[in-house]
């Protein structure tokens, strides 16, 4: 199992904006815009961290997700059948937000073994912690007109730091993503 943190951040949100997965030291992405909301940078933290892992030919190995977000863990887990079946609308007939992300996302997780577990943010979580930090760096990048550091990705991880987050358990707590 893969073990990863993501996180999101906007300097005023909607502002300078950012967001990180973080597996370790040497597995880890980062980016992020001139202008988007906290709630963007959370979502596509989760986007990059499924698109890197089926690039890197992973897709079958199962994650794990660790989140500080409500929003991102309901959205995925709770919400979206309900948004599909009604056209990408919420219950009282209103678009849902961020609509682009929510397609990408169910469309990247169509068929993958993913669960979400939700930690609480800056409360000393070491990978969500790091996961912030990166996040913050890129919002904080965008703001000063500089490029945010991208990180190695998943072919940034040794085999050794790659098969230590395979092998992490899932904890009790952890929901269970959609798996269609």
């Amino acid at each position: 199992m893969i073990t990863a943190a993501v996180d999101g951040s906007s300097l005023s949100n909607p502002g300078p904006a950012g967001w990180a997965w973080y597996v370790d030291d040497g597995c880890w992405a980062a980016g992020g815009w001139p202008s988007a909301t906290n709630n963007r940078g959370e979502l596509m933290a989760l986007l990059a961290l499924l698109r890197a892992t089926a690039t890197a030919g992973l897709a079958s190995e199962p994650l794990l997700v660790l989140a500080d977000s409500q929003y991102v863990i309901n959205s995925v887990t709770k919400w979206m059948p309900g948004w599909k079946r009604r056209g990408w609308r919420k219950g009282d007939g209103k678009p849902v937000l961020n609509a682009d992300l929510m397609q990408a996302l169910d469309e990247a997780m169509n068929g993958r073994p993913v669960a979400f577990q939700w930690v609480k943010g800056h409360a000393g979580h070491p990978l969500n912690e790091s996961a912030d930090e990166l996040a913050r760096a890129a919002a904080t990048a965008y703001q000063a007109g500089t490029t945010p550091p991208s990180g190695p990705g998943f072919s940034g991880a040794t085999g050794a730091e790659t098969a230590v987050a395979a092998k992490a358990a899932t904890p009790p707590g952890a929901v269970q993503g959609h798996l269609f």
